[in-house]
């Protein structure tokens, strides 16, 4: 007797480049309905993956992401291997490498990136677009380093403990307005095991999908710490877009009763607001009040990381992230995260939101 034609499929070396082709059609679909990807995957089946999965990874004190992505490098670097010199196994290695790839993708979009099809943040939260002029980002940014002015501070006493608890009390308290599944499992921050490497690419954290981790470089500073941690944790929440990610670690931060974490999301934000306005020959006699402390902070922080950075490493790795950002489509790829610009303008724009926001802070 045949064996049924399901069970002699399952059984071939295809199985899986099959499963990823009808997973490729999928994402088809949930790019053209960004709500039915909302509603179905976003709100339905990826708060359950995340919150399993989040909660057996939280056991480990270390990175399982860190260990499955060397795992992979190391058979995909022995498949090439074995396929140029062995003849004799050659076509058994390329099945398998081509499974190996297959693999990674159906697991990649089924635990987390078919998020990257959910409607924009506007839209989600009902932040109101807007269009600013030049004077009105002038005067935002004249905004910005008043905000960092009064809420400087040094962080002798910094605990990564308490930023932890302070960042998840501010995303409990911004869940609602920000449209985000709270709790959403476990975000136990844990240390990028090659954190040289990383911080040799420019890398000071990073969300790792597969089992839902999130990770701090060692070399991050303290001054950075807060927003990077709200930064990664929003990845965690289901948010794509470095730039949503951005904008959701100053807001969480930026509302905090904590001055250490208010400080950190004021002089990242003015960062990426001096970049995008040097880009458009921008200088605001704003920056003349800046406080000289806070000048100081950010000289620090760009010479800690390019003292760290090399040229090679932050190059590929760049052009690597800008191309997976714009295949999923993110338009502007790595400038993305520049996007939250944009973000706070719209905030600042919009007397509803703010309003809402405040509510939530009583």
């Amino acid at each position: 007797m045949k064996r049924p034609v399901l069970k002699n499929i399952f059984r071939r070396w295809f199985t899986l480049p099959l499963l990823a082709v009808l997973l490729f059609l999928l994402t088809l679909v949930f790019s053209q309905n960004p709500f039915l990807t909302e509603t179905l995957y976003s709100r339905g089946i990826y708060p359950v993956f995340s919150a399993v999965i989040s909660f057996i990874s939280s056991v480990f004190p270390f990175s399982l992401d860190d260990f499955f992505y060397l795992t992979l490098v190391l058979s995909a670097i022995l498949s090439v291997v074995i396929i140029i010199f062995h003849k004799k196994y050659r076509m058994h290695t390329a099945k398998i490498l081509v499974n190996l790839v297959a693999g990674f993708y159906i697991l990649f979009y089924l635990l987390w990136g078919f998020n990257y099809y959910r409607p924009g943040l506007n839209t989600r939260t009902g932040l109101k677009e807007s269009r600013p002029d030049t004077e009105e980002f002038k005067r935002i940014l004249s905004l910005l380093v008043e905000r960092v002015n009064s809420s400087y501070c040094t962080y002798d006493d910094f605990s990564d403990t308490e930023t932890d608890s302070l960042v998840e009390a501010g995303f409990r308290q911004m869940a609602g307005i920000l449209k985000i599944n709270y709790p959403n499992g476990k975000r136990r921050p844990k240390p990028v095991t090659f954190s040289r490497f990383f911080a040799r690419a420019g890398i000071s954290g990073y969300f790792g999908p597969f089992f839902n981790e999130i990770h701090m470089n060692r070399h991050i500073l303290p001054v950075e710490y807060p927003f990077v941690l709200a930064h990664e944790k929003a990845h965690q929440f289901g948010v794509t877009s470095e730039a949503e990610a951005n904008f959701m670690a100053w807001l969480v931060c930026s509302r905090s009763s904590s001055k250490k974490l208010r400080y950190s999301a004021y002089i990242q934000a003015l960062q990426s607001f001096l970049y995008q306005g040097s880009k458009s020959d921008i200088t605001p006699e704003a920056l003349n009040r800046l406080d000289k402390r806070a000048k100081t902070d950010i000289l620090t922080i760009y010479n800690h990381w390019k003292e760290l950075r090399n040229e090679h490493i932050d190059k590929a790795t760049s052009k690597v992230y800008d191309t997976y950002l714009k295949s999923n489509k993110v338009e502007r790829g790595i400038d993305d995260y520049y996007g939250m610009v944009k973000f706070i303008m719209d905030f600042s724009l919009d007397a509803e939101f703010n309003q809402k926001v405040d509510a939530r802070r009583r």
